[in-house]
């Protein structure tokens, strides 16, 4: 918040401490593994749809349903149409189910105090009271808690899986526990990494009317310029996304976006073969950076979450940057000693092993 507040400003908004992403410079020969980015390009089907797609119709408004994109989620989860909810990157669909579902007037929204930032922006924006449970330990979700602090009530539950900025999944067994716990409320699990060997609760939806489950095809599809989430679970849920979405802007994705992104979820094959890439190059990773005295906690996202006992985060990161290296640095509580790494290619990893010898040396 700025200490002069222009005069035509909200409350709320002047109160506001806005989301703050990684950040995009322009530096020649730039190794990018700040922003949890894929390093492969999008699938090739993707690029050809998005090509055939420019050349007519751009003159109309795109279907307002993007019924095509549904079905093509369908196919891939083996859901029903009413059961998918598309939107402008999963950031969108997240602001979307904020609005519809944890506005619940004397109850508090339940989630980690270490996980993505932006869910304490979107409560901030929409008036919600967080209550920001801590991870324990070991940085994991400390389900116990949450379960044991949703069955006194709240507004619902949120939960990145895996986390974010640690990485670290939950078995389906921990999801369950929590939509046991807040029957009457919407637990919402953020899917953003889970392609990179974590445990989808998609299957789960048939069994709990509260299940959302958003995803994004920014990370394991190579999409992320091209802003295209979707949320899981059934109808009740979807049906009150398309309230929120139609009363705020009934054309989310363009007609280029969801060509792209039905033909990216079409290519399972190179769906497969870039995902396998990213998780054995992020194992090779964890053996080098432990080479090197780091602790590096258990990933099951396309990043590592990592620290040097011996060394500040801070000037880690510093060091790496004055070597064209990017990594993301927290500074909060609990985190501040670590760093956030994206996995990048083979060659990219083992540049960042290199400059880091060299900082460490």
């Amino acid at each position: 918040m700025t200490d002069s507040v222009p005069p035509f400003w909200s409350p709320r908004i002047a109160a506001l401490e806005p989301y703050v992403p990684g950040e995009q410079p322009r530096i020649p020969g730039l190794v990018k593994l700040n922003t949890n980015e894929n390093p492969y390009p999008p699938s090739p089907r993707a690029l050809q749809a998005i090509a055939r797609a420019a050349q007519e119709g751009l003159e109309r408004y795109p279907d307002p349903a993007s019924a095509a994109l549904r079905e093509a989620v369908c196919r891939r989860h083996a859901l029903r149409p009413g059961e998918v909810f598309v939107g402008n990157g999963s950031d969108e669909v997240l602001a979307h189910a904020f609005f519809a579902f944890f506005q619940q007037p004397g109850q508090a929204l339940l989630f980690p105090d270490v996980t993505y930032s932006f869910y304490k922006v979107y409560a901030q924006l929409y008036g919600i009271e967080p209550a920001l449970m801590p991870v324990d330990a070991g940085l994991g979700i400390d389900v116990d808690a949450l379960a044991a602090r949703a069955a006194q009530g709240c507004a619902g539950i949120v939960v990145a899986n895996p986390n974010a900025p640690t990485g670290i999944g939950l078995p389906l067994a921990a999801i369950e526990r929590l939509l046991a716990a807040a029957p009457q409320r919407v637990v919402l699990v953020d899917e953003a990494y889970v392609d990179f060997g974590g445990e989808s609760a998609v299957p789960l939806i048939a069994r709990h009317p509260n299940l959302l489950v958003v995803h994004t095809l920014s990370k394991s599809r190579s999409l992320a310029g091209l802003r295209v989430g979707y949320a899981m679970g059934q109808a009740p849920l979807v049906e009150a996304l398309d309230r929120v979405k139609n009363s705020f802007n009934s054309y989310p994705l363009d007609r280029l976006a969801e060509a792209g992104a039905i033909g990216a979820l079409d290519d399972e094959a190179y769906f497969e073969h870039t995902r396998r890439e990213v998780m054995d190059t992020r194992e090779g990773l964890v053996l080098q950076l432990e080479d090197l005295g780091f602790d590096v906690l258990p990933s099951q996202a396309n990043f590592l979450f990592a620290r040097h006992p011996q060394h500040d985060a801070g000037e880690l990161a510093a060091g790496l940057r004055a070597r064209a290296v990017l990594v993301r640095h927290f500074r909060q509580p609990r985190i501040d000693a670590w760093l956030r790494i994206s996995i990048g290619t083979r060659d990219q990893c083992g540049l960042l092993v290199q400059r880091l010898q060299e900082i460490l040396a």
